[in-house]
């Protein structure tokens, strides 16, 4: 099975549209049709259904698409074990959860690329259980969760603790007047902290599970949430957001994780001493 025929798949199974697909991938749409009716056969399934104007994923098409990105990450790893890739560059594959990529990982990133030029970046999302299973494959150098997993074969380091304060679309408002507030997953220890202060209140409207998503929501509908210091700054500079009087903070620590026998473990401790927040 061809790589392309996978990757061709991926971006119809996430555009859901082969024009689309074709423009992103500087493709005829002929060429991904072709693709896909190869792959269906290879496969011996239908990946699509098409018996609508706008294609939906089968059962069996939502299941490959696991299976599909696997197969790319596993496929770029082996180009650099077996000498493929360029020798002067090393691929270094990032996982991390979607709320943590928001938290403190788009700055990190920014740092390897101007100063580890060297380096080619793969980042990809999972679950926190995905992550730990990412990494003990060794389809991932590197995974960040709130919560570190106690494996023997696995170095867990605290990489930031990231301030949490309550801030709101309302100025001047004290604790006891909060109302419509969107309590954001920030793993069970912190959660579990935010919900007994707040149980008795039932100021809490609605749960997301990204600080981004509670971002722009209370920006645009008005409310409060609890969200990293550092992605409220600026709108409380500019006083779209306030925080709430005598409201407690809290504090989320991120791990780094990754195979304490890995064969990249110099260049994911080079990586991590260019993480942008003090590590203690």
């Amino acid at each position: 099975m061809k790589i392309e025929l996978l990757t061709t798949f991926l971006e119809v199974s996430q555009t859901l549209h082969v024009r689309v697909a074709a423009e992103n991938l500087y493709l005829t749409q002929a060429a991904i049709s072709s693709r896909i009716k190869q792959l269906e056969e290879e496969l011996g399934v239908l990946l699509f259904d098409r018996t609508q104007k706008r294609l939906k994923l089968t059962a069996e098409g939502h299941r490959l698409v696991k299976h599909a990105n696997e197969m790319i990450i596993m496929w770029q790893k082996l180009k650099q074990d077996v000498g493929i890739a360029e020798s002067s560059s090393s691929q270094l594959f990032v996982g991390s959860m979607m709320s943590i990529w928001d938290i403190v990982l788009q700055d990190w990133l920014q740092k390897i690329h101007r100063n580890l030029d060297d380096v080619h970046l793969y980042t990809q999302t999972y679950s926190p259980l995905e992550l730990r299973k990412q990494v003990i494959s060794r389809m991932v150098d590197i995974a960040f969760l709130f919560e570190p997993p106690f494996i023997e074969d696995i170095i867990s380091e605290k990489v930031a603790t990231v301030p949490l304060q309550l801030v709101s679309t309302e100025k001047d408002l004290a604790l006891h007047q909060v109302n419509n507030m969107v309590m954001v997953d920030y793993g069970e220890s912190v959660n579990s902290q935010i919900m007994r202060a707040h149980r008795e209140s039932n100021a809490i409207r609605h749960n997301m599970s990204q600080p981004r998503i509670a971002l722009n929501f209370i920006l645009e509908a008005s409310g409060c949430a609890y969200l990293p210091r550092q992605m409220s700054f600026e709108h409380i500079r500019k006083g779209k957001l306030h925080p709430v009087v005598g409201a407690p903070e809290y504090g989320r620590d991120i791990y780094a994780i990754y195979l304490a026998k890995s064969h990249k473990t110099t260049l994911i401790q080079d990586a991590l001493m260019l993480f942008p927040y003090v590590r203690n």
